[in-house]
């Protein structure tokens, strides 16, 4: 067999593409973890899904300041009552009256504080024209930020599966996706939720959650 020569140019592209991907999937894992945060908190599944270390490790190699408060969250979950995380969860994001914190892009972006608004229409068509459906069993509405945040990981995580198979042209389709989304849909009104979230909670575990998403946000409208 003849030895196969490749010159430290490719050598160099090679690496540099190997640690983009193993950064986006670190970035990605960030998204995932986060959007689980804004489930019902449940202290058995959060904790069998390890998800506080995970999204610190996450954070750790994407945002190191927001890990700081990841961190937080955890502790703050130890030492708080189930029952009463759950009363707060309600409180700030569910109802049935006044939500304190919205969870929904429509009531920032659209200016009317109401949900389903044209923005919501968007979302969904980019949901769409990404290949993906809403699950009919899934009782929230489009923009919840759980959604959000999921699709911004489903969206570098296609793109990272297209680099690894070296199909250039589609992972380049999944980032522009991802940019327009983050710029359009994440970026202007996930900040002004998080600074709701502290004016309208004294509850430890989402105070530190508030801080973790918005450093998060900032920190990779930068990038």
């Amino acid at each position: 067999m003849p030895e196969v020569w490749l010159s430290p140019y490719i050598l160099e592209m090679d690496m540099e593409n190997q640690q983009y991907i193993m950064e986006e999937r670190f970035r990605a894992d960030s998204y995932r973890f986060l959007s689980a945060c804004f489930c019902l908190p449940k202290r058995e599944l959060f904790f069998q899904e390890n998800l506080f270390k995970n999204l610190t490790h996450s954070l750790t190699r994407t945002c190191a300041e927001a890990a700081v408060f990841s961190s937080e969250m955890e502790k703050a979950f130890l030492e708080a009552d189930e029952e009463e995380l759950s009363i707060e969860y309600a409180r700030l994001f569910v109802g049935p009256f006044e939500l304190k914190a919205p969870p929904y892009g429509s009531v920032y972006l659209d200016g009317e504080r109401r949900v389903m608004g044209d923005s919501t229409m968007e979302v969904i068509r980019s949901y769409e024209e990404a290949g993906m459906v809403m699950d009919k069993n899934f009782k929230e509405l489009p923009d919840h930020i759980a959604v959000e945040l999921e699709f911004m990981y489903y969206l570098i995580y296609k793109e990272v599966e297209a680099l690894e198979k070296s199909e250039k042209e589609k992972a380049l389709a999944f980032g522009e996706t991802r940019n327009r989304f983050f710029n359009r849909f994440i970026s202007p009104w996930i900040p002004p939720f998080c600074e709701k979230i502290k004016e309208t909670t004294d509850n430890p575990f989402y105070l530190a959650l508030a801080d973790c998403l918005s450093t998060f946000i900032t920190n990779q409208s930068r990038d």
